[in-house]
C-alpha cells in the first residue's frame, strides 16, 4: 500500500498530466475548425459574461496598453465597429488600417508589413479576400492574427450567431439550422461551428453553388464526435423542414459582382419568405448576418417579423468579439 507521500505525488502527477491534455487556444483565429471544442464553449461563457456585466453598467480594463490593428481590404460595418468598440470598452486602442492608406498599395510587401506591425501591435484583425493572404500574415507576424472575415470563412460571425443560438434557445445541440442559399464563406463557418457543438446545420442551395466539398467532409467527421448531422440539398423546402433555424445570406458576395446575372437567376428559388418559413418549427428563429437585400434572398416581412433575430445578431458580434479579444490579445 503505498504511503501517503506516494499518493500526493501521483495525485499532482495526474493532476499535470491532465493540465497537459488541456488543449490550448492557436495563435491565430483563422477558421472555426482551428478551435478546440471546449475552448469554444469557454467563449460563450465569457461572452455572456461581458454582455451581463455591460448591461448592469460594469466596466473593466483588462486591455489597458493594448493596441490592436484593423487592416481591411473589404468594406465593412458590424466587423469593424464591434472591434474597435469592444477593443475601447476592454480598455485598448484599436488603428483602423485601411490597405489602399498604407505602403502596402505602394508594393511594400506582406511579410515586410506584417513583421513591422508585429513590433507595434498586440493584435492584427484582418479582412481581405484570399484566404491564403491571411495565412500569410499569420505566418510572418508574432501576435496574434484574428480573421475578419475572408472569402473562404467568417469564423467571428459564426460564433456570435452560435452565441445568439444559446441565448435564444437554450442550447444549440441537437438544435437544426437551415442554411438557405449561396455556399459561401458565412455557410462554411456555421458548419464547422455547427459541427462542433452538436448543432445539426443543412445546406439548402443551387447546384453549382454548394459549399467547398473538404468542409463538408471535416464537418462530418467532426459531426460523428458531437453528433451533429451535415447534410447538403438542392431543395430549400426539404432543408427548411422541423428547422429551428432558418439562415440566410445575400447571393451575391463582395468581389462577385461580376456574377450578378447568373447568381440571381439560380438563387431566385431559395428566397426565405413566409411560404418557406412554413416548413421550420412554429418557434423557428430567422437569422441573416446583414447588411440584407430586402426582396432578394429574405423578404422584407420576414426579416422585420417576430422570429427575426438580426439585430440580436449583430449585436453580439460585440459581445463576442470581446470574449476574442481577451483570449487571444489578453492572455
Amino acid at each position: 500500500m503505498p504511503s501517503s507521500g506516494q499518493s500526493s505525488r501521483t495525485h499532482k502527477s495526474t493532476a499535470v498530466a491532465q493540465k497537459k491534455k488541456t488543449p490550448a487556444l492557436p495563435k491565430d483565429l483563422l477558421t472555426v475548425a482551428d478551435i478546440p471544442r471546449k475552448k469554444i464553449h469557454h467563449l460563450l461563457t465569457l461572452a455572456k459574461q461581458l454582455k451581463a456585466a455591460r448591461g448592469k453598467g460594469h466596466t473593466v480594463f483588462p486591455l489597458k496598453g493594448k493596441t490592436l490593428g484593423l487592416i481591411f481590404e473589404k468594406p465593412s460595418t458590424r466587423t469593424r465597429v464591434s472591434f474597435e468598440a469592444g477593443m475601447n470598452q476592454l480598455g485598448g486602442q484599436a488603428l483602423f488600417l485601411a490597405s489602399e492608406k498604407i505602403q502596402l498599395s505602394r508594393g511594400e510587401s506582406l511579410a515586410d508589413t506584417a513583421k513591422v506591425l508585429t513590433r507595434y501591435l498586440d493584435g492584427l484583425v484582418v479582412r481581405t479576400f484570399d484566404q491564403a493572404s491571411l495565412e500569410e500574415w499569420a505566418r510572418h507576424t508574432s501576435i496574434p492574427v484574428i480573421n475578419g472575415l475572408t472569402d473562404h470563412c467568417h469564423p467571428c460571425q459564426a460564433l456570435a450567431d452560435l452565441l445568439t443560438i444559446v441565448e435564444k434557445k437554450g442550447r444549440a445541440k441537437g438544435l437544426k439550422l437551415a442554411y438557405i442559399g449561396d455556399g459561401n464563406n458565412i455557410t462554411h463557418s456555421l458548419l464547422e461551428v455547427g459541427a462542433k457543438v452538436g448543432m445539426h446545420v443543412t445546406v439548402g442551395c443551387p447546384k453549382g453553388y454548394e459549399p467547398d466539398r473538404g468542409i463538408v467532409e471535416s464537418a462530418k467527421e467532426e459531426g460523428l464526435q458531437t453528433g451533429a448531422r451535415i447534410e447538403i440539398t438542392h431543395d430549400p423546402q426539404i432543408a427548411a423542414q422541423d428547422a429551428d433555424v432558418i439562415y440566410t445570406d445575400v447571393w451575391i458576395s463582395m468581389g462577385k459582382e461580376h456574377e450578378q446575372q447568373p447568381r440571381m437567376a439560380a438563387m431566385a428559388p431559395y428566397q426565405v419568405n413566409s411560404q418557406l418559413m412554413q416548413q421550420a418549427k412554429a418557434n423557428a428563429l430567422v437569422m441573416h448576418c446583414l447588411p440584407a437585400h430586402r426582396g432578394e434572398e429574405i423578404t422584407e416581412d420576414v426579416l422585420d417579423g417576430p422570429q427575426s433575430v438580426v439585430l440580436d445578431q449583430a449585436e453580439n458580434r460585440l459581445h463576442m468579439q470581446k470574449a476574442i479579444l481577451l483570449e487571444w490579445i489578453g492572455k
